[in-house]
């Protein structure tokens, strides 16, 4: 997860104070994805095998590229 702008492909859900933008297709491969927060940061699955990202960029998700 990283700061973004909003992309005309993408979905856009407020869920509480947060706004998670999400590609649709990107999105389509891998739902549900579910985000949660931790007492130091939070941790992300989905519906595909994470440890194969390799722009990881959120500590604390189940990807090997974060231990």
């Amino acid at each position: 997860m990283v700061m973004d702008q909003e992309r005309p492909t993408d979905e856009s859900y407020n869920i509480g104070d947060f706004t998670f933008l999400v590609d649709r297709d990107f999105m389509a491969k891998v739902k549900p994805i579910k985000v949660d927060f931790k007492d130091v940061g939070f941790s992300i699955t989905a519906n595909i095998d994470l440890s194969q990202a390799k722009d990881c960029s959120g500590c604390g998700s189940t990807s090997s590229c974060c231990s």
